[in-house]
Parts: structure tokens; C-alpha cells; sequence
């Protein structure tokens, strides 16, 4: 069964956008290519632990298995060494990526507490899109009980829009809830 957002951008997005910017092939309309979810762990140069709860946090949200990123060089002012795990990681393409926006967007984000839309203002000048969310907790797979520190993690919507305002029309007709 292909997933329900993917079907959604076929049948509704593809025309409204193709109508709206006047394309005239259908492959020139813009889509999502990949979401890239990450949480990184600042923590994690003192405590060790953290990192297996964010893999399996993000792990259980993202239905794939996180990478651990490790740290690029070595800063003496944060105690941090080359090669330590600073972070997890996830790239989602095909229809997990569809699966999980369609609950970022429809269960996770109406959640959070005096929720009245995200910033338009996110986004990058190319047409890619990045959201901060504060904690792991709104989305409905995490267990409250076993959490034992709250994770904020950043969600960037990689699209093939070259300009923000095809982007911005492209996740508005895909159902992000932007504020007004």
C-alpha cells in the first residue's frame, strides 16, 4: 500500500502546483526528495548513555535505524576528542519519508502546547525547509515513562524546488500547518 501523503501529492499537489506556476511538464513540478531528522547530544561527551536513548527514540519515531555521528575535530573548551558520538541521524526517502511527515505533520505538530503553526520563515533560499522541534515527546510512538532527558531534534524537508516560493507552495499543499 503506498503511503497516503505520497497519493495525496499525485492526485491534489502535482495539478494545484503545476497550475499555480505554470509548469507544463509534469516531472518539472517540485517534490520532496528526503527528510533528514537529527538529534544531537552536546551531553554526550559527559555521559555515554544518552546516545542509546536517542537511537532508540529516533529509531521508534522514524521506523529506521539512526547513524551515530561523531565528532569532525577535537575542541579542548567543550572537552569534546575526535571520533566521539555527538549525535544521531536519519535520512528518509520513499514512503517512510512520506509516512513520517504525514504524522509530523497531522499527529506530532498539533501536540505541542499553544501550537498555532510553524515560521514560513525557515527556509534556506534554495527551496529546502528546516524545523526545530523542542522535545521528542509529541510524537505519540515515545513512552513517557522511559524518557529519561528530552531531546529536541531538527526535521530539514530537502525539496527539488529552486526557489522558496515553490517550496513554501509545495508543503502548504502537502497539509504543513503554516502559521498565518
Amino acid at each position: 500500500m503506498a503511503a497516503r501523503l505520497r497519493e495525496h501529492y499525485l492526485k491534489k499537489a502535482v495539478p494545484a502546483l503545476a497550475k499555480e506556476f505554470g509548469y507544463k511538464n509534469v516531472m518539472a513540478v517540485p517534490k520532496i526528495e528526503k527528510v533528514s531528522v537529527n538529534i544531537g547530544l552536546g551531553e554526550a561527551t559527559q555521559n555515554a548513555k544518552l546516545i542509546d536513548g536517542a537511537v532508540a527514540e529516533l529509531g521508534a519515531i522514524c521506523g529506521q535505524k539512526p547513524v551515530i555521528t561523531k565528532a569532525r575535530k577535537s575542541i579542548s573548551a567543550f572537552k569534546l576528542r575526535e571520533g566521539m558520538p555527538i549525535g544521531t541521524m536519519v535520512t528518509l526517502r520513499g514512503d517512510r519519508m512520506y509516512e513520517f511527515l504525514d504524522r509530523l505533520m497531522n499527529v506530532a505538530l498539533p501536540r505541542v502546547r499553544d501550537f498555532r503553526g510553524v515560521s514560513t520563515k525557515s527556509f534556506d533560499g534554495r527551496g529546502n525547509y528546516t524545523l526545530g522541534v523542542r522535545d521528542q515527546l509529541i510524537f505519540p510512538e515515545i513512552d513517557y515513562s522511559k524518557v529519561e532527558k528530552t531531546k529536541g531534534m531538527n526535521v530539514s524537508i530537502t525539496t527539488s524546488a529552486r526557489t522558496d516560493a515553490e517550496a513554501l507552495s509545495l508543503l502548504r499543499a502537502m497539509g504543513m500547518p503554516f502559521r498565518q
